[in-house]
């Protein structure tokens, strides 16, 4: 199992062992560590880019308990820097945060999230109907996530039950594998560009400066 450091930890620097490293078809090299700094891609973010023993990481991914670390050069097994790309990483992180508080903001007046996206520029968050529903306009919405930024709500985090729970504040917290910023004020301006229904669902997107 690769511990998966970025859970618990903001650092973008951290010394790790390589524990095997296997080339793959096309060229590139699949690298396993004992921990790791890099998010791979999934739950709606993508994958944190930068160097692993001064070698760039191409992209990061699950399989299973462990995280594949997929490079252009080999490693040798042993000890290792890893540098995450700090600019990156934080607007990945503004983006999958200012994704649950839409989440959040959609579930308070009924609705379910059903499908969440946080990829810069593709951001969207996708409800289905839930028993009791208040319609969501998009004044209303970015009011409420305005108000949320300017309160600078600090993010929480604990495990329950071997499951890492994240929220902001007094809001509720949710199980979630990605990474997010330490308090809302760190996002900055976070535009909602369109509520809409589609084939039974409330799709909202948004923009994050």
């Amino acid at each position: 199992m690769t511990e998966r450091l970025y859970y618990y930890h903001d650092d973008l620097q951290l010394q790790a062992q390589v524990l095997a490293c296997t080339a793959q078809e096309g060229g590139s090299y699949a690298v396993q560590l004992d921990a790791t700094l890099f998010h791979p891609q999934g739950g709606g973010q993508p994958s944190d880019s930068g160097t692993i023993g001064g070698v760039a990481v191409l992209r990061v991914a699950a399989q299973g308990d462990q995280l594949l670390h997929y490079l252009a050069e080999p490693l040798p097994c042993g000890p290792v820097t890893l540098e995450i790309d700090a600019e990156q990483r934080h607007l990945h992180t503004r983006w999958h945060s200012a994704g649950h508080l839409i989440g959040w903001l959609g579930e308070s007046q009924g609705w379910q999230p059903v499908k969440a996206h946080h990829w810069p520029g593709e951001g969207r968050i996708t409800f289905a109907p839930g028993a009791q529903t208040t319609a969501l306009e998009q004044e209303y919405l970015q009011q409420r996530l305005t108000d949320l930024i300017a309160a600078d709500l600090p993010r929480r985090q604990q495990e329950q039950q071997g499951v890492r729970q994240v929220g902001f504040g007094e809001l509720p917290a949710y199980g979630c594998g990605g990474t997010h910023v330490r308090s809302l004020a760190e996002l900055g301006k976070v535009q909602i560009t369109a509520v809409k229904m589609k084939k039974g669902q409330l799709i909202v997107q948004y923009q994050v400066d």
